[in-house]
């Protein structure tokens, strides 16, 4: 199937959702560039995450998503986080489950729904956590290219891709050759110098 991804074309995707792979990338594991490692710390972005699409992302600071933007086009890609706990005495602590590795599903691009004018790396954790971590450091390890960014012609339409997303995530993520990535102390101690 042929899709145009002109992000000044909307388009329906539900045949192009029938016909997305339950998985993505190799058997063997990441194929170059990846994995790409990436840190920085968790900036607020547009609140459309949570509020609008009930997916909260952890927005990366631009310098940090240069690994990035110097080897991979726009698009949506899936892999590991890691968020950090706060230095003693701050505000929000994330507890133990919240400092673990986690799936993640990220989009990195200009969100064309949206007409973002800035490219944006937004990594949503699959992990529910009980409270914001804006200014945490996260580390994040990206496996692999699950695809181009799109632009929808509605919300819902949006949504449905966003949680047809995260299951190709968990799927491609249950390989061996990729959940030894999630206990990998050379990305997920990844912090900023």
């Amino acid at each position: 199937m042929a899709i145009n991804h002109k992000h000044d074309e909307p388009f329906s995707t539900e045949a192009y959702r029938e016909a997305r792979p339950h998985k993505v990338g190799p058997d063997d594991g990441p194929e170059p560039p990846f994995p790409i490692v990436m840190y920085g710390l968790v900036q607020a972005g547009f609140g459309r995450g949570s509020k609008e699409l009930g997916c909260p992302t952890a927005n990366l600071p631009e310098e940090a998503i240069r690994p990035m933007t110097s080897q991979c086009k726009a698009g949506i890609y899936y892999g590991y986080a890691r968020v950090h706990q706060p230095p003693k005495g701050a505000p929000v602590d994330l507890g133990e489950q919240g400092i673990e590795v986690h799936p993640m599903v990220m989009s990195l691009g200009w969100n064309p729904f949206y007409k973002n004018e800035k490219m944006t790396a937004e990594v949503h954790v699959i992990h529910e956590f009980e409270h914001d971590f804006y200014g945490h450091e996260i580390s994040v390890v990206v496996l692999g290219y699950i695809r181009p960014e799109l632009d929808y012609t509605s919300r819902d339409a949006l949504k449905e891709d966003i949680a047809t997303d995260i299951q190709v995530t968990l799927n491609s993520l249950g390989r061996p050759a990729y959940t030894k990535f999630k206990n990998d102390t050379t990305w997920s101690h990844a912090k900023i110098k």
